[in-house]
């Protein structure tokens, strides 16, 4: 087996997160079919989608906190195997509403137990530039897992039912606990840059975060991924819905035919996301963490205020907004992740990124069901005022987390 830090061990796990992620976005790709065929409100679609995260939030504390005092192995194969049983559930089981909200409830633990813990396993062996390369790597193969999740889902979806979608979601999670279960060591690895002997002089109780609290470099950062993955999520969520809104609203005829179907297209989003979210974390590097998020954050507001009043418009414009807003969205994904990870302590690497995970995925929560509930206040998917609110009040989330983000970094802790 590669042992710790070296690239095969930092490609196994990129591996088997890029696994545990395939099935992930498989409700957001078939959406608009499960609104139709349980007769759910936006709203409730929104809980639907909102759930996941905040299950996440639930979870993670204990899990991600748990990596300081157990092997992340054992927290990862618990997160695989919830995973992997939250697919086969929804495949087999759901049969409305609060079936598949409860389905939906254990694939977030699921998430809460492989995401993190793996991104520690990868980062305690290394730091200073490998460490933020392999954080931006992490990020990259969960991101391409994530956007090929719809091409995937509206493909299994188009040869044997949305059922299908969610199988291989449950196999490919299955795949992955035997990778992490070969590759990772049963025994913790102890975080670079630790003092002998800090450890046990660092012990506290397992969801005491107030040590994380007084790390303002670190809680500048938290702050600016908790209004990401709030936008993130609610793209993510609602983007195939809007684009088949947008497709309804041209008409027969208004699509052209060199234009990819909705989950295609915003696959081919996802991925191109992936290659900005890189060059982000690298130029970063060079130009200044906060200089590059502090842009990213901004052309992402002014563009989500665009892209849900061009519902009505030609459906390659509404696609052009969608793909930049995405783009923005990502450009600072990897580089607030990774100015987490540098800003924490040592021995206190589990729990710092379980609070940034925490507050991150109570944005994810929001931003779903805030779309939902929006469209259902504007008029519904039909409407363009409900696509203008449901997208537009993310411009105020994210401007507030840009001053949050700038105000905590102040007083000689700039992130930077």
């Amino acid at each position: 087996m590669p042992p710790p830090g070296s690239r095969g061990y930092i490609a196994a796990i990129v591996a088997a997160q890029v696994l545990t992620q395939l099935g992930a976005f498989a409700l957001p790709a078939l959406l608009p079919g499960y609104i139709a065929r349980w007769s759910l409100s936006n709203t409730e679609a929104g809980w639907l989608l909102g759930i996941f995260f905040a299950a996440y939030v639930a979870a993670v504390p204990v899990l991600v906190a748990l990596t300081d005092r157990v092997p992340a192995r054992r927290v990862y194969l618990v997160g695989a195997g919830c995973t992997a049983l939250a697919h086969l559930g929804f495949a087999t089981l759901a049969e409305g509403f609060w079936s598949a909200l409860a389905l939906r409830a254990l694939a977030g633990v699921g998430w809460a137990g492989a995401y993190m813990p793996g991104l520690k396993a990868i980062a305690d062996p290394l730091e200073g530039a490998a460490q933020s390369r392999a954080v931006s790597w992490h990020a990259a193969g969960v991101g391409i897992s994530g956007a090929a999740s719809f091409a995937v889902a509206g493909l299994c979806d188009a040869l044997a039912g949305p059922g299908a979608a969610f199988l291989l979601g449950a196999a490919a999670a299955g795949l992955a606990f035997g990778i992490v279960a070969a590759v990772v060591p049963a025994t913790a690895l102890p975080a670079r840059g630790a003092a002998d002997g800090e450890g046990p002089r660092r012990q506290r109780a397992l969801l005491d975060f107030r040590p994380v609290l007084r790390n303002r470099r670190a809680m500048a950062w938290i702050a600016g991924y908790t209004v990401h993955t709030w936008e993130l999520a609610a793209l993510r969520a609602w983007a195939v819905t809007f684009l088949a809104a947008a497709a309804a609203h041209a008409g027969e005829g208004g699509v052209p035919d060199w234009l990819p179907g909705p989950t295609a297209l915003f696959t081919l989003a996802g991925l191109a996301g992936i290659a900005v979210s890189v060059t982000g974390n690298e130029a970063a590097q060079r130009l200044g963490r906060l200089r590059v998020v502090s842009l990213a954050m901004g052309v992402a507001a002014a563009l989500s205020l665009l892209a849900g009043w061009a519902v009505a418009a030609p459906v390659a414009v509404a696609a052009l907004l969608v793909l930049l807003w995405n783009a923005a969205v990502y450009l600072d994904s990897s580089a607030l992740t990774a100015g987490t990870v540098q800003a924490a302590e040592p021995g206190l690497r589990g729990a710092t990124m379980g609070l940034h995970s925490m507050c991150g995925y109570a944005g994810g929560f929001l931003g779903p069901l805030g779309v939902g509930v929006a469209l259902d206040l504007g008029g519904g998917a039909g409407s363009v005022v409900g696509w203008g609110l449901g997208f537009g009040h993310l411009a105020l989330v994210t401007l507030a987390g840009l001053v949050v983000l700038r105000r905590l970094g102040r007083g000689g802790a700039a992130p930077g």
